[in-house]
């Protein structure tokens, strides 16, 4: 069956479309819902249920939470109960920790009245909450497809096309996507959005703003021994393993039922093609000052996720005729806090807020210009402003002069300005890898299986299933110029950045061949960031393939 063929798509009309349930878009539909209650709302989300797809530290900042249910700490079911109660900040040698003294930090990096917990946990809090509101979620539909009115204003989405073979032929099972129309679309898909990538290009958003900048974020979850866990402890490390020149750390939080979560964050700028975030992960596990914590314990969750890091400069224009971006989607994370969900759901009250005088005055498909306007005063800006430089000196001077630089900056952003102005991040994340025979290779010890583990095991506590008859979803745009440049060039660098295993380099010569394991793909992104000649693309799979975190 043709293109032309096809079907026609069903139809659905709402006031407001909302593409992804994560804090940003379920904040919005419930302030939507708070302040219009007529308004219709519907939420999509790829995941197979809200919060299967959610992956962050997480130490929350409640403060939006705050704004959004002003009583959620005295609901029975509240997701977040184990509050800060220490912090530590330490640099690790290959055999020492060194603490840092918590009182040379600036006040805003204090985690004091902040939540440890599960950030899926807190959206499947405000799913239940929308929905009572009257807002209707699908889970394990992703939004595959832009719709646009006659005059190119964005008029909705569509969900994917199910029941299609590798060989992209109709199979018995083929059902055609829907159509979800709306008088204005938010886009909420997180980090390195394939919709908000076709919007940052055709409407142009990115214009002025300095590159985006991206970090990967790895994690597992461990119940440990009793004896070891300090509920309400949170430690954050740089330094080893990862050399001085990259800037990325770690951060281990204790939580809930003799829980940990411990996780590693590399920025996406690093130069090595050998380098591999998942190694670097797991020998940090393995230094004298954190493996104790795990020893005896437990792994039952893994994963692993995109970051942005470009924070306020990089920031694009978050509106088009139509609609706007929110949350992740349009870069609101704090670095240096590693924090983002308070910012995320703030951006999508703003922009629901918009949205709701809009539809109030009458209005449809036009630009909500009060949300562009608004946002770098609000809560969101302010947080972003006072962390604009870090990122900017830890890429440039590496750890230990990019953290005094950024430090002194913080504080005196603290008084109303800063001595460096605002700093410009450089190259794309794409264009920082050296050619492979500049660079030493990275021997990675063998994991223990105890502390330190491969990646297929990991991925296996992801619960990582995709369909297996259906189109890749990773997209090769140039099989020739992957082998010619990847792989001749930089060495085969997706086999070691890619946190699941997908991307192999098999045979040698003529037979050399470019394997992709789609079923293990955990979605996290970083091969549509990091490739060094932006030849893949990631697109949504069928359905609701991808992972299935538990309470990530």
């Amino acid at each position: 069956m043709s293109e032309q063929e096809l079907p026609p798509r069903e139809s659905m009309d709402f006031d407001v479309v909302i593409v992804g349930a994560g804090p940003a878009g379920l904040a919005a539909a419930i302030r939507l819902k708070q302040v219009a209650p007529e308004v219709s709302v519907v939420v999509v989300e790829k995941g197979s249920e809200v919060g299967a797809h959610i992956l962050s530290g997480a130490v929350i900042d409640p403060s939006a939470l705050d704004r959004l249910l002003p009583d959620w700490r005295n609901d029975p079911d509240r997701p977040l109960t184990t509050e800060v109660k220490e912090d530590r900040f330490a640099w690790l040698t290959e055999s020492r920790e060194i603490s840092f003294p918590l009182v040379l930090a600036p006040p805003l990096m204090s985690n004091h009245g902040c939540f440890i917990g599960s950030l899926g946990q807190v959206c499947q809090f405000l799913a239940a909450k929308a929905e009572a509101l009257g807002v209707e979620i699908y889970p394990g539909f992703a939004a595959a497809e832009i719709l646009y009115g006659e005059n190119g204003t964005v008029a909705g989405v569509a969900t994917g096309d199910m029941g299609i073979g590798k060989d992209r032929k109709h199979k018995d099972s083929f059902t055609r996507g829907m159509e979800l129309r709306a008088r204005y679309t938010l886009f909420a898909e997180g980090a390195r959005g394939n919709l908000t990538k076709i919007l940052l290009a055709r409407f142009n958003l990115a214009h002025d703003r300095d590159v985006p900048k991206f970090g990967i974020g790895l994690k597992e979850i461990w119940q440990v021994d009793p004896a070891r866990h300090r509920p309400g402890l949170v430690r954050h490390s740089f330094g080893w393993p990862l050399p001085t020149a990259i800037s990325g750390g770690s951060f281990i939080y204790h939580y809930g039922d003799n829980l940990v979560s411990v996780g590693f964050v590399v920025p996406l700028n690093y130069q090595n093609p050998y380098l591999s975030p998942f190694e670097e992960f797991q020998r940090f596990k393995t230094h004298s000052s954190v493996r104790a914590t795990f020893e005896g314990g437990k792994r039952i969750a893994y994963g692993a996720r995109a970051i942005t890091q470009g924070g306020y400069q990089s920031v694009p224009k978050l509106v088009f005729p139509g609609g706007a971006l929110i949350g992740c989607a349009a870069g609101f994370v704090n670095v240096p806090r590693i924090k983002g969900s308070h910012n995320a759901m703030t951006s999508g009250m703003l922009a629901a807020e918009a949205c709701a005088a809009a539809l109030a005055a009458g209005r449809a498909h036009d630009e909500l210009s009060d949300y562009e306007s608004g946002w770098r005063n609000s809560p969101v800006g302010r947080d972003l402003w006072q962390v604009r430089n870090v990122k900017p000196f830890l890429s440039r001077f590496g750890t230990v002069v990019g953290v005094m630089l950024s430090g002194l900056d913080m504080w005196t952003n603290t008084l109303g300005f800063s001595l460096f102005r605002t700093q410009r991040h450089g190259k794309a994340d794409a264009d920082t890898l050296k050619p492979a025979a500049e660079c030493t290779p990275i021997v990675y010890p063998k994991p223990d299986g105890k502390i330190s583990f491969d990646r297929l095991s990991s991925v296996f506590l992801s619960n990582t299933n995709h369909e297996e008859d259906q189109p890749a979803h990773l997209l090769v745009g140039d099989t020739d110029l992957q082998r010619r440049s990847e792989h001749d060039v930089f060495g085969g660098p997706s086999t070691r950045y890619c946190p699941a295993g997908v991307y192999e380099w098999v045979g040698e010569g003529a037979d050399l061949r470019y394997v992709i394991n789609a079923q293990n793909c955990v979605h996290c992104k970083t091969c549509d960031i990091k490739d060094p000649n932006r030849n893949i693309t990631w697109v949504p799979p069928e359905g609701a393939g991808g992972p299935n975190y538990p309470n990530m």
